[in-house]
């Protein structure tokens, strides 16, 4: 059976050309940096699609509250009141942030997930090693959406799909900006929002992002995002 024409459009084209794979490999595992992807269009990370696959993922893979938030908040946020699948088709007027975690466990998503990772994995093994977990997670938010100050647990590519977003990161490793505490709580099953002072702004670097940019994310690298306009984000 062929594969319908947008499909088989969007795989023909490497995700990442030569030249933003060298890029990469300057920088990984350590520096933050911007690059281009060839994925703004494909048909998998259209709305619809992403509201079909959270009503397909489990409960625990599907995360999702209020956008209208400070940079800094005390634990998890709280509830939007509509569904993962409403706040996702109704992402232009929610006022919400979703994400959408492992969606590896979706045949599709994993292939597209895979393939995009394959593209990297001769750079990614020469530094750290065989891969040993792919995940993919895809962000969906709202005009004007604050991602609260946090870290995450692994090394991450924000791939910019649509709309326009600046993330803010400060360095991995510094206790001035993730205190061992913090790290301590997260590994004994606390949040991964960290607390915030508006002190430590100076010593962030923003990175803006439009549709077809990606940005890595240091493992561990503290960060708040805030949205311009309607903008969803697949992250690996």
């Amino acid at each position: 059976m062929n594969a319908p024409a947008r499909f088989a459009d969007a795989a023909a084209a490497p995700v990442f050309e030569t030249p933003y794979r060298r890029l990469f490999a300057g920088y990984y595992p350590e520096t933050p940096h911007i690059m281009r992807h060839n994925l703004a269009a494909h048909p998998l990370l259209e709305i619809e699609a992403l509201a079909q696959l959270a009503e397909r993922l489990p409960i625990t893979s599907v995360e999702y509250n209020r956008g209208d938030l400070p940079i800094g908040v005390d634990g998890k946020p709280g509830p939007n009141g509509l569904t993962i699948a409403e706040t996702i088709r109704k992402v232009a007027e929610a006022e919400s942030w979703a994400v959408l975690k492992n969606i590896e466990r979706v045949p599709a998503y994993r292939d597209l997930l895979l393939g995009l990772l394959d593209e990297l994995r001769p750079e990614i093994e020469a530094a750290t090693g065989k891969m040993l977990t792919p995940q993919g997670f895809i962000f969906v938010s709202s005009p004007n959406a604050v991602t609260p100050y946090h870290f995450d647990p692994e090394h991450n590519i924000l791939l910019q799909i649509t709309g326009n977003k600046v993330m803010t990161q400060f360095p991995a490793g510094d206790t001035r900006f993730v205190p061992d505490q913090a790290h301590e709580t997260y590994h004994s099953g606390g949040p991964r929002e960290l607390r915030w002072d508006d002190a430590m702004l100076t010593h962030g670097t923003e990175f803006a992002l439009s549709p077809g940019e990606a940005l890595f994310v240091p493992v561990m690298a503290p960060h708040f995002v805030k949205n311009a306009a309607r903008s969803y984000v697949a992250s690996i």
